[in-house]
């Protein structure tokens, strides 16, 4: 059989600074696996410093936002046949010594999708009151619709197969801010979801997306992304059901 293919995907957006030591850290722990750094249109040198650390540099032409970048990292792994994808952040929050263990959860078979928890694991920073609302919300909304407990369904760390790369690369995928959404439609499409834990850590240097008020304005939206989720699958349901008054 032909040894399985793993692509780390990494969307980057004026993250220079960081990405050099992030790769290097992914090639000790990874050294088999292909690296794709999607550069979001970036300001600063971040293609060249991912180009030199020997990563696959894929150029946006606009800046496209972290969904868009994410999603044509998964479709370029579907294009090039890798059998199982990561895709983890450029600023150094991400540990990439949890990687196999996310690989591992998707490769036994025991998941579509393996979720890295920082509730599981170990959380090495203290994100704002704000985004400390938005992640107990979204925990208790992704928990109830999935009908599964989920600690942490805002976490971008995520291992999965390529049926699941396959199905992101559609337009099955957010824009912008891909999160508990992405998680609910995952569950709602027939994948199996698993938590592994990880350790997340402060950034290596710079500027969250996350600040206070994107935070405020990133929960109402995915609140109303998360609506939208929800009643495209009732549509779903409801458009299969027979009706029992044509069938009388």
């Amino acid at each position: 059989m032909a040894e399985e293919r793993v692509v780390i995907i990494m969307p980057a957006y004026n993250e220079a600074r960081n990405i050099g030591a992030v790769l290097a850290e992914v090639r000790r722990q990874m050294p088999a696996a292909d690296i794709v750094v999607v550069n979001d249109h970036s300001r600063d040198e971040t293609a060249r410093v991912a180009a030199e650390a020997g990563a696959v540099v894929l150029n946006l032409p606009c800046n496209l936002g972290y969904g868009g970048a994410v999603q044509t990292g998964f479709r370029y792994a579907v294009a090039h046949g890798y059998d199982y994808g990561v895709i983890m952040d450029a600023d150094g929050q991400h540990n990439a010594g949890d990687i196999p263990a996310l690989l591992e959860m998707v490769r036994r078979g025991e998941a579509d999708l393996a979720l890295g928890s920082r509730f599981l694991g170990r959380l090495e920073y203290h994100p704002s009151w704000a985004r400390r609302l938005g992640m107990a919300l979204f925990r208790r909304l992704a928990s109830r619709l999935t009908g599964q407990r989920i600690t942490d369904p805002t976490s971008g760390f995520q291992a999965m197969t390529r049926e699941v790369m396959q199905f992101f690369a559609e337009d099955n995928y957010p824009s912008d801010f891909p999160d508990a959404d992405t998680i609910i439609t995952v569950h709602f499409a027939g994948f199996r979801i698993q938590e592994v834990p990880v350790t997340m850590r402060e950034r290596l240097s710079g500027q969250s997306m996350h600040t206070t008020w994107k935070s405020i304005y990133y929960v109402f939206k995915m609140l109303f992304s998360i609506f939208i989720v929800w009643l495209r699958r009732r549509t779903r349901q409801h458009a299969l059901r027979p009706n029992h008054q044509e069938l009388t």
